[in-house]
């Protein structure tokens, strides 16, 4: 796929920013961040519930000194907590659905990281839910919610038994990025160009919002990443 460019990547920043506005956000936006070149990536760096705001710890150590600037940020909306070491805790393998909390144990996120989310959140009524990671980033580089009844999955989380109750669209394994999605509100927000999993998630009662994102899918990263939704 090649770099990024970089004044496409601003280009495609602005274009998610606006659309986020556009179904009812109020939007914070962060400064440039010298020194942290996944900085934009602001979803590893907190987990967010209703009750409390989760300073993670990344397992990439380069990104470790970003906590320091979403601290100033979130301390102002909910009561903190941190991740400790020897934990590691990165926001993309985490999804919260409901009370449920599913935490992915990836080559960024360890046991550690996970139980200590889990002490953290089992006062407020959560259950955690720990999910080996065979393949791919993070978690939410394969399953994402759409309500709480509806997962979008890849093959990979298809037959888990975490998602056993969930009515799940299965998407082709060559549109395995599209997996990686965004409810806003009513509005369900997709990567462009990926038009069976278009066509499948248009038989949902959200109308679908379809996003190039391709300088970022150059870094691994997707459409949730890029913000953090509380």
């Amino acid at each position: 796929m090649g770099l990024p460019d970089y004044d496409l990547c601003l280009q495609q920043h602005a274009a998610y920013t606006a659309t986020l506005k556009q179904l009812g956000l109020q939007v914070i936006e962060l400064g440039p961040r010298p020194g942290f070149p996944d900085a934009c990536f602001v979803e590893d760096v907190a987990v967010i519930t209703p009750e409390i705001a989760v300073i993670t710890r990344p397992g990439a150590k380069s990104r470790r000194g970003e906590i320091n600037f979403i601290e100033a940020t979130l301390k102002d909306h909910r009561e903190i907590q941190f991740i400790e070491a020897p934990g590691t805790l990165e926001g993309g393998d985490v999804m919260v659905v409901g009370k449920n909390c599913y935490v992915g144990i990836s080559q960024r996120t360890n046991v550690h990281g996970a139980e200590q989310l889990r002490d953290i959140l089992a006062p407020f009524g959560y259950t955690t839910h720990t999910i080996k990671m065979d393949e791919g980033l993070h978690l939410k580089s394969d399953v994402n919610y759409i309500d709480e009844g509806t997962l979008v999955v890849t093959d990979s989380m298809n037959q888990r038994p975490e998602f056993r109750s969930y009515k799940k669209i299965l998407l082709h394994e060559s549109e395995r990025y599209a997996a990686n999605i965004v409810r806003v509100n009513e509005g369900l927000i997709i990567a462009d160009g990926f038009s069976d999993t278009a066509e499948q998630l248009d038989k949902t009662d959200y109308p679908l919002i379809a996003l190039n994102v391709s300088e970022f899918r150059k870094m691994d990263g997707g459409l949730t990443c890029l913000s953090l939704r509380f």
